[in-house]
């Protein structure tokens, strides 16, 4: 199987990116599944019901969220509606929306996407491992699904490296968001699991994590309240990773980055 893992879209520029780009990316990776995080395409923070609604059309199979899943109010009756939009599994029990998705491919065969959000300088949710633990249970790679993909939105790496390495050989690909920087440790681990601490930002890279460079810097600088954030609106590079699986047991026969547009050195994988 084919993927496609894009991280997180930041405001007009990253999904106007990402919704023009994502149709000829299927095409030329010959993509099965596309997974799109896109917890800041609201002008930095959340997403929108229309936004997410252009995501799809362009060919995003699943959209997954974040600590921003919820400052766009609207999105709590939609996401209700929509299981192909994700926030973390390890919100308390009640909470709107679902952390997994079982997507029926066209040609008969399954992948789940699930997410969550780690809790290392974070909000204090539930446990992600055991969370995370209790949704593979239910399933089996190379059996009941032909592949899992595993978003960990979080702040540290060191956490997103010890999920992965808890289920190495149970998910083909985990993969982190959150930090909008792309990381340069994309490889397999020894259990067949493909592994980047993160994927990066779909947004203008010359900002500060994908936010008007002059107004965040000053914040740092003064350590001042100042105007309020808002999204740098330059050229965006779309960032994420692309994974090849093996059907027969679901693990990672390579990870590539990828890296196209804007400011970046472009990284696109030949098929």
């Amino acid at each position: 199987m084919r993927i496609l893992f894009i991280g997180d879209v930041v405001g007009r520029t990253g999904r106007t990116a990402v919704a023009e780009a994502l149709p000829g990316l299927r095409r030329t990776l010959k993509l099965d599944l596309a997974v799109v995080n896109a917890e800041n395409a609201s002008h930095g923070f959340g997403l929108g019901p229309d936004m997410a609604e252009t995501l799809f059309a362009a060919g995003a199979d699943v959209i997954t969220l974040g600590n921003h899943a919820w400052d766009r109010k609207e999105i709590i009756p939609y996401i209700a509606n929509h299981p192909r939009l994700l926030r973390p599994l390890n919100f308390p029990p009640g909470t709107p929306g679902a952390g997994s998705v079982l997507v029926d491919l066209p040609d008969g065969r399954k992948a789940l996407v699930l997410q969550c959000m780690g809790r290392l300088y974070m909000d204090p949710l539930d446990c992600p491992f055991r969370g995370t633990a209790d949704v593979l249970s239910k399933y089996r790679l190379g059996g009941t699904v032909n592949a899992i993909v595993a978003d960990i939105h979080a702040e540290a790496s060191s956490e997103k490296m010890a999920y992965a390495h808890i289920f190495d050989g149970q998910v083909s690909l985990v993969v982190g968001t959150h930090t909008h920087i792309p990381t340069a440790d994309a490889q397999i681990l020894p259990g067949g699991t493909a592994f980047q601490s993160d994927a990066g930002m779909s947004g203008d890279y010359d900002s500060v994590i994908g936010m008007i460079k002059d107004n965040a810097a000053l914040r740092f600088w003064r350590k001042m309240p100042g105007e309020k954030l808002g999204p740098a609106e330059g050229p965006a590079t779309i960032c994420g990773v692309f994974v090849e699986t093996d059907d027969a047991d679901g693990h990672a026969t390579r990870i590539e980055p990828v890296r196209v547009g804007g400011r970046l050195k472009q990284a696109l994988p030949a098929v």
